[in-house]
């Protein structure tokens, strides 16, 4: 099993958490450490509680002498931190390159399946966020975990990447905390603890990670600009998704973003990619630049076309149900993902063709530009009678 993740994020918290867990199920177990001595080692181990003594420790890099400790001490489980600080005499380039990387890991996965043992090796990542060394270390292995996360939160994934042995859509979230990391059992409920209510520009969505739902808060800031050039920055997202959302409200609402900054945040330093997140984040941008608010008990999820379109996104019933769970009231989806929804819902689904006729557009808008207290029931119109509505009331607005 390799591990990968960025520095500091908490890999070898992790892996020695988990020894610490296969030593009290009596699992003897081998922790290698190239990285770190024995001291530096016992003063993360006094923080995360008492070890019992089917866990033996190694500081070493020659992997000639880590395969002989191995082979005399029979272990069921053997964590190697990291790979890329060990070596072979045979190979004469320096610790951590291709040669010894591939060599290394060659030696371990005969050693895993000669003598059945469960072997996990944490490498180093790249600037880009993937495994050092060569590409065929992630094909040699059975499984690929990626440990994600800000340094500065207090949240961790550990997302499968690959597995021989079962799906890759299924994560774990934790906590880090004084006494090392523990399992957040309900992640949409800490991801949105603290939220603001009643603000322009914060808006819920729910994105999916593997099989779970994960309810965030998507932030949205547009101010005019004081550059010829406006900004936009995107935090936790993809800053090209973010333009292409820009232009789409741009050219199909009249919104004039040209001459305004832009600044999109996923509060809790989370990173997703998702294209379920795309209403959100007009949503967001609409609320912000309006500086009127979406209403808090509503939820908002679904992918937004060039066209202004608004298309079906995979498990949208999932989503209505965890946004239930958490006490929305109002979920705006994908018209096209209605007929999946069941009608015995204890939440109200709006489903949304367009970004131009959808709910949340049409109320902003005539919220901010018109209405200033006053409010309109939409219940028993469509999108398109409450297009009609809103041009009725801004030509009156603009001849006044």
């Amino acid at each position: 099993v390799l591990v990968g993740g960025d520095p500091g994020i908490g890999k070898s918290t992790l892996l020695l958490q988990m020894s610490r867990c296969l030593s009290e199920q009596s699992c003897r177990t081998v922790y290698v450490s190239g990285e770190e001595s024995l001291q530096q080692i016992r003063l993360r181990a006094d923080r995360l509680g008492v070890f019992k003594n089917d866990l033996a420790m190694l500081c070493e890099t020659n992997l000639d002498v880590i395969q002989e400790t191995i082979l005399k001490y029979k272990p069921e489980v053997v964590i190697i931190d990291s790979i890329q600080t060990m070596y072979r005499e045979a190979i004469s380039s320096g610790a951590g390159s291709v040669s010894q990387v591939r060599e290394a890991t060659s030696v371990l996965m005969q050693l895993a399946k000669r003598e059945n043992i469960a072997i996990f090796i944490v490498g180093h990542v790249t600037k880009e966020g993937v495994v050092a060394g060569p590409r065929v270390l992630e094909h040699m292995v059975d499984t690929v975990l990626y440990f994600e996360g800000d340094r500065h939160a207090s949240y961790r994934l550990l997302r499968a990447v690959k597995n021989r042995f079962g799906s890759t859509n299924e994560i774990g979230v934790f906590e880090m905390c004084s006494e090392g990391l523990t399992e957040v059992k309900n992640p949409s409920e800490f991801m949105l603890s603290g939220r603001p209510e009643g603000t322009a520009g914060s808006v819920v969505a729910c994105a999916m990670e593997g099989t779970r739902p994960l309810m965030l808060e998507v932030q949205a800031l547009v101010c005019q600009t004081n550059f010829q050039i406006p900004r936009r920055t995107a935090a936790g997202t993809d800053y090209n998704r973010v333009n292409l959302l820009l232009a789409v409200l741009e050219k199909r609402l009249g919104l004039k973003l040209a001459g305004c900054d832009a600044y999109i945040n996923l509060a809790g330093g989370m990173r997703l990619n998702e294209p379920a997140i795309d209403l959100a984040i007009v949503a967001a941008v609409i609320s912000s630049y309006r500086n009127a608010a979406v209403e808090s008990d509503t939820m908002i999820f679904g992918e937004v076309g060039l066209t202004g379109e608004v298309r079906a996104v995979s498990q949208a019933e999932q989503r209505v149900r965890e946004a239930e769970k958490l006490g929305f009231k109002v979920c705006c989806i994908p018209q096209s993902n209605m007929k999946y929804i069941r009608s015995n819902t204890g939440i109200r689904v709006i489903g949304i063709r367009n970004v131009l006729t959808s709910r949340i557009t049409i109320t902003l808008l005539v919220a901010t530009l018109l209405f200033q207290g006053i409010r309109i029931d939409f219940e028993d119109m469509d999108s398109e009678d409450v297009y009609d509505v809103f041009l009725v009331f801004l030509a009156e607005y603009l001849y006044n």
